[in-house]
């Protein structure tokens, strides 16, 4: 794992926007396409504008999350919704956007029309995380009855999880698919998060603190990209 720091989250903004975009490059330069996993809230909206503010062969990448809350794509807590108002704008508006949405019953009966979705994906070129204050990552929650299946190296795809400690039903990217990536940030501001993030380092029961399972595996770089504020 590779900490970098930057004083605000504007220099930490700019030099992950050029990290990513020299990714995305080399990906399209030696594949003819990229593929870029993002995750949802708060954190990532300024990123993603300058993303989309981006000259870029965006018409050759295609995005999806790492998690969304099984909601309609209009709806105002979804995942989907702010991704697309924020990062597929002006220049990414023609890159491809896989939705993590299938309309059913519920989530569950969601994952089967959603797997198959996925099903042909290749080798992602960049998986944006986060981390909640309880260790969580995408929505692989510590509460969830599901947990200990979508961190098995043998883990479906995508699966449906119900945190107890937070609202609505989700759809989440297992451990083992975000684990097939090039190059995996984990994207953290704020000095609770860095308290977080040093717990999370501190201990090896990823079941306690799913975020461990990205942070203390050595087969994909892992980058933090840190700022206070």
């Amino acid at each position: 794992m590779q900490l970098q720091q930057f004083v605000n989250s504007d220099a930490l903004n700019d030099a992950f926007a050029a990290q990513l975009v020299t990714i995305l490059e080399q990906a399209i330069a030696e594949r003819g396409a990229a593929y870029l996993v993002v995750s949802g809230g708060r954190t990532p909206q300024v990123l993603f504008a300058k993303l989309a503010d981006t000259p870029l062969a965006w018409e050759k990448v295609t995005v999806l999350l790492a998690d969304d809350r099984y909601l309609p794509p209009d709806a105002e807590h979804s995942n989907e919704r702010l991704v697309r108002n924020t990062l597929l704008q002006r220049h990414a508006a023609s890159a491809r956007f896989i939705s993590l949405y299938a309309s059913a019953n519920d989530a569950y009966a969601a994952v089967p029309v959603i797997a198959n979705r996925l099903s042909a994906l290749p080798t992602f070129d960049a998986v944006i995380l986060g981390m909640g204050e309880d260790g969580h990552t995408a929505s692989l929650f510590p509460c969830c009855a599901e947990l200990a299946a979508g961190m098995a190296d043998n883990a479906p795809v995508v699966l449906a999880t119900s945190p107890t400690t937070a609202p609505y039903q989700r759809i989440t990217l297992s451990k083992a698919r975000l684990l097939q990536s090039r190059q995996l940030f984990l994207h953290l501001v704020g000095s609770n998060k860095l308290a977080v993030l040093e717990q999370a380092q501190a201990g090896t029961d990823q079941l306690v603190m799913p975020i461990r399972a990205f942070l203390q595996q050595t087969a994909v770089p892992m980058a933090v990209m840190y700022s206070p504020s």
